[in-house]
């Protein structure tokens, strides 16, 4: 094993690379809520400042898959639609199987220079947690309770503020609703079988109302839809764990371009557009498990240097007090101190796993395994 790589495995750069995440976290949420002032002078001042604030928080963990991890992400599609990519806003229907195909979702966004203006659809408690839900709240991404009554409002008023942003921004949405486990495809197969539509092998049933009202909320704005899938080489089973533990990930993704026209503006018939797209998506997985690879020209967006001058900023504007004080703790000699610090590192490698296990299938959310009649 050689020396990268053996550090790479240490539980101790693991602990540092969670510090720095945490703290940068904490202090870009301080300035964030110190911005909410300008949003009364200056709206789209505000909205640009908290880009900025935002990326310096999601970059970082593009980072650990970028740089960390070395893992290798290759772009299917077509020349003429790649050249529009990060020139527009965009939709971005993704699927669900991963445990990181959050981040590369973020790695697709950060490629193409919208990372810090990405928005999502995400659940409504994620807003009241510290660093990534404090920076979405700041950002003002879409947070819905997955109760259609309720959220239908609140979302029609949180899209419709997006109309004027001042940046290009690409809306991600798990049309699934939730992470795909063979449970909930079993549970979600039941369902279309009642509802007369096609079984799928490699997704969920899609939630059709909250990509319709999207769509509906957004035309005009945004021009088009991207249809991304993501599988990765090999049977790879990637992890976020994985991912810290410096394990390279050889990841494929199909994106298809897909203009807003195409699109039904009618509920209903938009509702039959997203099916026949998820039983495209799953002829598609399948021609990828046949042949090892994508229909399109395989392409590597090269990655920005900017994901690794924000971290390097960050890791020498705060390790160096770290260092400091552990040195300052050491010579004091102090048992009671030492002792409390240590105490200290327990609490934040326990908050570190705690972190990671958010990301891990087997602790997903638990919405989709009942069976109960599909909100579609």
């Amino acid at each position: 094993m050689d020396i990268i790589a053996f550090l790479k495995s240490q539980f101790i750069c693991h602990l540092l690379i969670c510090y720095i995440f945490v703290m940068t976290g904490l202090i870009i949420n301080f300035l964030q809520l110190c911005t909410l002032p300008i949003w009364l002078i200056n709206k789209q001042l505000y909205r640009r400042i908290n880009c900025r604030l935002a990326y310096c928080i999601a970059s970082q963990l593009v980072w650990l898959l970028e740089w960390w991890s070395g893992t290798e992400c290759v772009l299917y599609t077509d020349r003429k639609s790649y050249m529009k990519y990060g020139r527009e806003s965009a939709i971005v229907i993704l699927n669900h199987n991963y445990e990181i195909d959050f981040l590369c979702g973020w790695d697709f966004c950060e490629r193409f220079g919208v990372l810090g203006s990405s928005k999502v659809l995400a659940k409504k408690e994620l807003a009241y947690v510290p660093l990534i839900g404090w920076m979405w709240y700041f950002l003002e991404i879409v947070f819905c309770k997955r109760q259609w009554e309720e959220d239908r409002k609140n979302v029609v008023q949180s899209l419709l503020n997006l109309r004027d942003y001042p940046e290009i921004f690409w809306f991600l949405i798990h049309c699934e609703g939730t992470r795909f486990t063979e449970k909930k495809h079993q549970i979600s197969m039941q369902v279309a079988e009642s509802k007369g539509l096609p079984k799928l092998k490699y997704h969920l049933l899609p939630r059709t109302r909250g990509f319709a009202l999207t769509v509906q909320c957004l035309r005009g704005v945004v021009p088009a839809v991207y249809d991304a899938t993501l599988n990765f080489r090999n049977g790879e089973n990637p992890t976020l764990l994985g991912t810290l533990h410096g394990k390279k990930y050889h990841a494929d993704l199909h994106v298809r371009r897909i203009p807003m026209e195409e699109i039904p503006e009618d509920e209903m018939e938009c509702a039959n557009w997203l099916h026949k797209l998820y039983q495209e998506k799953d002829l598609l997985q399948d021609e990828y498990f046949k042949n090892g690879t994508y229909p399109g020209t395989p392409i590597k967006p090269p990655k920005r240097p900017w994901v690794l001058v924000n971290w390097l900023f960050w890791s020498a504007l705060l390790l160096f007090p770290l260092f400091k004080l552990v040195a300052n703790l050491i010579i004091s000699g102090s048992s009671l101190i030492l002792i409390t610090f240590s105490l200290i590192i327990i609490v934040g490698s326990v908050g570190m796993r705690w972190m990671i296990g958010m990301t891990e299938i087997q602790k997903g959310s638990s919405y989709g395994n009942n069976e109960m009649k599909q909100n579609n």
